[in-house]
């Protein structure tokens, strides 16, 4: 993507730029967090099918996010394959019986009772799709010289918010999914080593009978959260 033969500053004046009234900024504010609201994390998958198409859309969109230098230090990774989801979930349960057997300590699996979880993964083979990020810790001039990526986890997960923000816009649910350690990732789905994986998403639409833990709906208020100075 990048050619060290051409590396400089050029500027643009700024495309798609929006002109709203105070008005109509506030009324948008208040439009998205009503939808943004109702994004759930969903462990319950039904089996209808999402298309490629939407995925590779959402994806897409998550990478617009900025980035420390533009260097938009990730790879997003789409899976459907049955049998490679039904690995991904052997390997995480592995991982996951070490976490709830002694390996999270007590106060962690005491403050995930709530949540209800447990070393049991199923929403990894139900999904229709798994997406699994990755971090890059350097990456490739056109000629195949390395150079340096910066600011790589805040960049990533700003771009992860993107892709869940997308995927709820499209009318899909999601699951957040980060069994450590990942590595069996990079060998699984053929990444180089210099990606780290920092997080598998289950996306698909929610069963009939799906449930969400009663205390997810639970959020701070606007006054915990935000300190103004003005």
């Amino acid at each position: 993507m990048f050619s060290r033969e051409h590396i400089e500053y050029k500027a643009l004046n700024l495309p798609d730029r929006m002109d709203m009234s105070d008005d109509e900024m506030l009324s948008e504010a208040l439009a998205f967090y009503d939808k943004m609201k109702r994004r759930h994390t969903v462990r319950d998958y039904s089996d209808r099918p999402v298309s490629r198409a939407v995925i590779e859309e959402c994806i897409r969109a998550a990478g617009t996010a900025p980035s420390g230098a533009n260097h938009q230090p990730w790879h997003f990774v789409a899976i459907s394959n049955p049998e490679m989801k039904r690995r991904i979930r052997e390997e995480a349960e592995e991982e996951e019986r070490k976490f709830y057997d002694g390996g999270a300590g007590d106060e962690w699996l005491k403050a995930l009772e709530p949540i209800g979880t447990n070393d049991q993964k199923p929403h990894l083979e139900d999904a229709p799709w798994l997406i699994v990020i990755f971090a890059q810790r350097w990456g490739h001039f056109d000629d195949g010289v390395r150079f340096k990526n910066y600011y790589v986890p805040e960049s990533t997960g700003i771009a992860t918010g993107f892709l869940l923000t997308a995927l709820h816009h499209a009318g899909l649910v999601s699951l957040t999914h980060t069994p450590n350690p990942m590595k069996f990732l990079n060998k699984l789905l053929d990444r180089p080593d210099h990606e780290k994986p920092i997080m598998i998403v289950a996306v698909g639409h929610p069963s009939e009978d799906a449930k969400v833990p009663k205390v997810a709906k639970m959020k701070k208020p606007l006054d915990e959260i935000m300190t103004v100075a003005e």
